[in-house]
């Protein structure tokens, strides 16, 4: 359980770091892309371990890398300008 922990936290920091060098200009403040990272992973990493059994620690970890991917996502700012539909 505690390699399952650690594991995914840098897993989660992983992913932030990549999100930060990649989306830079369409993400906020540094540090709080890097806590939601780790923290989505934990969150990830403990519905996953609930649902199955500790054993299976590569699903463990997939769980861990989808929720921590979706909640950075939840960060992103649009791109450039909005862009109005014809029926608007």
């Amino acid at each position: 359980m505690l390699f399952e922990a650690l594991g995914s936290a840098l897993l989660g920091l992983v992913l932030a770091g990549v999100a930060l060098r990649r989306l830079s200009h369409r993400l906020p403040a540094r540090s709080l892309v890097l806590a939601t990272g780790p923290a989505g992973a934990l969150f990830g990493a403990f519905v996953t371990h609930t649902a199955l059994d500790p054993g299976n620690v590569l699903l463990i970890l997939l769980g861990a890398a989808v929720v921590s991917v979706a909640s950075l996502s939840l960060l992103l700012r649009p791109s450039g300008r909005l862009r109005r539909s014809a029926t608007a």
